[in-house]
């Protein structure tokens, strides 16, 4: 039985408001939870059974798969005090089924978006005879990350911390958050204190000369974990940059069936319009995500921002890299910076928040 674990414990903080009552896996992304995403692709590639490594709002996922129907056994492993990555996996090692040592198990970070062809991970794990197989990708720049050399056959030399000069960059190879375990050495790692995937387990193994080894390729890969990234994943798996067996073919947008959009309204860039959502006449939303039941008034235009459910843009307001939380109103006239927040349920009334100034009379008797 071909089996996988996904870490989908943290609490997503760098994405604020919209994990304050949501995962971020439980996130919407191009129509669908993006855990959704995640499940669809380990079962194309034949994974029978997933244990979800959970921790923050724990009870949600469950929520959320109760009425599951696929060919899909899902397991729950709750993380009652903090495991770091290297406990989370083996905590939920626990709820695997099958019982070789040597049979390999997939374990996938839950904010990672990836064109990585599994069962090709899977075959060159299994044809090197090795201990564990990470996924590696190249970045542009790699300072901000650790890095990850390899020999000439793809044997990984060392785990090093994010260089902080040109001379320390000797790879442009990273961690890309998607690994292959064989089962007695994911057994192995401690269970009884946190730990480190990352920072203890993987240079431990390679110390002492086991069998890691890098599977490099140059396929699609996004962190999800910031508001700009998070959108930009979205619109790529629209517009299809990045692919998933759940979104159709690509397009410029994914708009509900029960969404009203104004004909004149622009929608482009792979944005999305949840269900229940209204937007109105000469609006433009770009590469931006619109939740379920938003209200976008006349004019309005929206770039690379998330609008959570149930919230309202007033007309002419410009939003760009903004995140707007659950239930919040942006009054007529405003035009908010690039990096803003709003929590959930803030009001801002007409004209409140302004980059530009403005013409309008001063209501103030001096």
């Amino acid at each position: 039985m071909q089996e996988a674990i996904i870490l989908v414990g943290g609490k997503g903080t760098r994405l604020r408001p919209l994990t304050n009552h949501t995962p971020k896996p439980l996130l919407n992304v191009a129509g669908s939870s993006f855990i959704r995403h995640q499940i669809a692709k380990l079962m194309d590639a034949g994974v029978e059974h997933v244990v979800f490594a959970t921790s923050y709002l724990a009870s949600l996922f469950e929520e959320e798969f109760k009425d599951f129907t696929q060919d899909l056994r899902i397991s729950y492993a709750v993380e009652e005090v903090p495991l770091g990555t290297g406990g989370a996996i083996r905590n939920a090692a626990r709820m695997l089924r099958g019982g070789s040592a040597d049979e390999p198990v997939l374990i996938l970070n839950g904010d990672i978006l990836s064109g990585v062809d599994m069962p090709a991970i899977l075959a060159r794990h299994v044809e090197r005879e090795a201990d564990v197989t990470l996924h590696l990708t190249r970045v542009p720049d790699p300072r901000a990350f650790g890095l990850v050399p390899t020999d000439e056959d793809g044997r990984v030399l060392a785990f090093l911390e994010k260089p902080k000069t040109p001379e320390e960059c000797v790879t442009d190879q990273i961690n890309a958050g998607c690994y292959v375990f064989t089962r007695s050495v994911l057994d192995a790692i401690p269970a009884d204190r946190e730990i480190s995937v990352e920072q203890e387990t993987f240079p431990q193994l390679v110390a002492q000369g086991r069998r890691v080894f890098g599977h490099t390729t140059e396929e699609y890969w996004r962190d999800l974990g910031t508001p700009l990234a998070f959108v930009h994943g979205s619109s790529d798996l629209v517009t299809g940059k990045a692919t998933s067996p759940l979104v159709g073919r690509p397009a410029d947008a994914l708009i509900h069936p029960t969404a009203i959009v104004d004909p004149t309204a622009q929608v482009t860039g792979g944005s999305t319009i949840g269900p229940h959502s209204v937007v109105g006449p000469h609006v433009v939303v770009d590469r931006s995500i619109i939740g379920a039941s938003v209200t976008v008034a006349e004019g309005a235009r929206i770039h690379e921002s998330v609008v959570d459910h149930d919230s309202s843009i007033g007309s002419e307001s410009v939003l760009h890299e903004v995140v707007v939380g659950c239930h919040s109103h942006v009054g007529a006239h405003n035009e908010l910076p690039a990096q803003l927040r709003l929590s959930c349920g803030i009001r801002i009334p007409a004209q409140g928040v302004r980059v530009s100034g403005t013409a309008v009379a001063c209501p103030t008797i001096h």
